[in-house]
């Protein structure tokens, strides 16, 4: 599971570099399809054991999109942080 979050974690960081908006929008979309095979893996385990950090990814993932006047998705993906942290 741990490769799934820093593959999740590659793809915003890349997004965070970019400065173009539909480039973006692409690796976002990528760390969320990471995290949601993160979070099957995790709650399979059920220990606990990655939650903070696949809060941290939504977390970071709303703080990118609410930079980029995403709000409404922001606000979404900060939700889903508060489920997981």
């Amino acid at each position: 599971m741990k490769a799934t979050l820093d593959l999740a974690n590659m793809f915003l960081e890349n997004a965070g570099k970019s400065t173009n908006p539909e480039i973006i929008l692409v690796l976002c979309h990528e760390t969320e399809i990471s995290l949601s095979q993160a979070k099957k893996i995790a709650k399979t385990t059920k220990d606990g054991s990655m939650d903070y950090w696949i809060a941290t990814t939504y977390h970071g993932l709303g703080d990118l999109l609410d930079k980029h006047n995403h709000r409404n998705q922001a606000e979404a993906f900060r939700e889903k942080s508060k489920k997981w942290g």
